[in-house]
């Protein structure tokens, strides 16, 4: 095996020391591309990607943004593929004591420069090996949506997806899916000084929320339970107003169909507020390789939106409990080793799905 520093990727636009994985994640994670505002960074990692010797496709995104497709190889494809944008703010790159620090070090930029690493090798061997790097995940998914469409459209052949979190290099065996719904409840505004005049609204959503533990929510042998997070609450006008309306936004970490937990809900609410259902995630069952450590993980990912990409796979290294942090960070030693993690994994679902490698 290669030592897992080396990727051997070598362009002008990287930095002198680009055959080192963790140089590659330091450039990525210097250039500012928080979910929505992803251009400038897939335009200069396309740019890299190309002049490498990448077959590149830039797959059209909502907004003016999109995603990179670099292959290699007559296909069909073992896809590697993980997201470019992350969460504000924006936090540079900084190593200390063994750790490299910053925004995108363990969700996603260091998988994607791991897995690059890994599909230099891989290309080198002669397999039939793709690098999907996609926009938008942190949000709305848009831009896996938009990848599996083109993937239809074009007929692309993929027979496995190995979708790129932070898994604590555990290779996981599903996911929890998610849901996101508002919780309104109107009242009559009136003088706080004479209450019965009115009819409050963020008392009556207190009232409605203190019941929602009480909910008895689906659970599932492998996924384990239903969550729900009370995250953002508003309303109201003044402290000396009755409040007139109020509203609560609730994340729901699905193990069940969606429609389950939404008929729940409504029957806890039972009329004394109004529901919005918003942005849904399914739960995912993943493919497995034996020899690997395994894992369930309760965060969404990309994979739903991506079917046309064949078997899915969820593999990375980096917990998701320092993810989003202002301290969020990635060990060096496990970045390193997730080359090697994602050289062995691409091999083996390319053997076990007949994937000829043409050493060269």
């Amino acid at each position: 095996m290669h030592q897992g520093r080396r990727c051997g990727v070598s362009t002008p636009d990287f930095p002198h020391d680009s055959a080192d994985v963790v140089a590659t994640t330091d450039w990525l994670m210097a250039t500012d591309s928080t979910s929505g505002a992803e251009q400038r960074l897939t335009r200069v990692f396309g740019e890299a990607l190309a002049a490498r010797g990448w077959a590149l496709t830039r797959i059209p995104a909502p907004g003016g943004r999109e995603d990179l497709l670099a292959t290699s190889g007559p296909g069909p494809y073992v896809t590697l593929s993980t997201h470019l944008d992350t969460v504000p703010p924006f936090l540079p790159p900084r190593r200390q004591a063994g750790r490299l620090y910053g925004r995108g070090s363990c969700d996603a930029k260091g998988i994607a420069a791991a897995m690059l690493c890994a599909a230099e090798r891989l290309r080198s061997a002669g397999l039939s090996i793709a690098l999907l790097f996609v926009v938008g995940e942190e949000t709305t998914h848009d831009g896996a949506h938009a990848a599996n469409d083109w993937a239809v459209a074009a007929g692309f052949r993929s027979v496995a997806l190995v979708n790129g979190e932070p898994t604590e290099s555990t290779l996981a065996l599903g996911t929890k899916g998610a849901m996101r719904v508002v919780v309104r409840t109107e009242g009559e505004a009136a003088h706080s000084a004479y209450p019965h005049l009115g009819r409050s609204a963020t008392a009556a959503l207190v009232h409605l929320l203190a019941e929602l533990d009480a909910i008895e929510l689906p659970t599932d042998p492998l996924l384990g339970a239903t969550t729900i997070n009370i995250g953002r609450l508003a309303g109201g006008v003044a402290d000396n107003v009755v409040a007139p309306s109020a509203e609560a936004r609730l994340m729901a970490r699905l193990v069940t169909d969606p429609d389950e937990v939404w008929t729940r809900l409504v029957q806890w609410s039972a009329g004394r507020a109004t529901l919005e259902r918003g942005i849904e995630v399914p739960p995912v069952r993943l493919g497995t390789v034996a020899g690997y450590p395994t894992s369930v993980v309760a965060f969404a990912t990309d994979i739903p939106a991506m079917p046309a990409w064949g078997t899915p796979y969820l593999f990375g290294p980096g917990s998701i409990h320092v993810a989003h942090r202002d301290d969020e960070h990635i060990e060096i030693a496990d970045l390193l080793a997730a080359v090697d993690s994602y050289e062995r994994l691409a091999t083996s679902i390319a053997t076990g799905a007949g994937i000829a490698i043409q050493r060269r």
